[in-house]
């Protein structure tokens, strides 16, 4: 850039020092700065998706909790039956990962939801900007999204499960 303002000044016989005669603008900056932009909101994403994931999961974790205790005796029953720790824990991590597939669908759904409405009402308006159109959505996100919540449906019942799973039938069954 400086050996391209140097030809230029000399070539139209520019003062060095006259900075209103000639000016270069370096569209190498511009793109830097919006680089840092876009990393910076990917980075603010990626701060309130994990936030909101974690909430999630100690949110699923408490609801698996009360369940534990309202079934508790249920679960004396089912124990002093013969039910073995293994088929506690997977009955409370069936309903933890229930809970967690219907809520994520019906997220997925409604982000879908407004994923085309958004679209449709671009569409009508005619067609936004040149920055912003045809929204859509990344397939490989989808299974991924719905990979980790399934991990994090799991994960959120898991301490439930296990307390469920060495609970004392006596013990369960005496509860209130």
């Amino acid at each position: 850039q400086d050996e391209i303002e140097r030809i230029i000044r000399q070539r139209y016989f520019l003062h060095p020092e006259d900075n209103q005669a000639l000016m270069i603008n370096n569209q190498q900056d511009t793109y830097n700065e919006i680089t840092n932009v876009m990393i910076g909101i990917r980075a603010i994403i990626w701060f309130v998706s994990i936030g909101t994931l974690i909430a999630g999961i100690m949110g699923i974790s408490n609801i698996m909790i009360i369940v534990v205790n309202e079934r508790t005796r249920e679960i004396g029953v089912r124990k002093a039956l013969g039910a073995t720790p293994g088929s506690i824990v997977s009955l409370i991590l069936l309903e933890a990962l229930t809970i967690t597939g219907v809520a994520g669908l019906l997220g997925l759904w409604a982000g879908l939801g407004a994923i085309e409405g958004l679209a449709s009402f671009m569409e009508a308006s005619g067609g936004g900007s040149d920055f912003f159109q045809n929204p859509e959505v990344n397939i490989q996100g989808v299974v991924s999204a719905l990979f980790i919540l399934v991990l994090s449906g799991v994960m959120a019942g898991w301490v439930p499960a296990r307390r469920a799973a060495i609970m004392r039938p006596i013990e369960a069954l005496s509860a209130k």
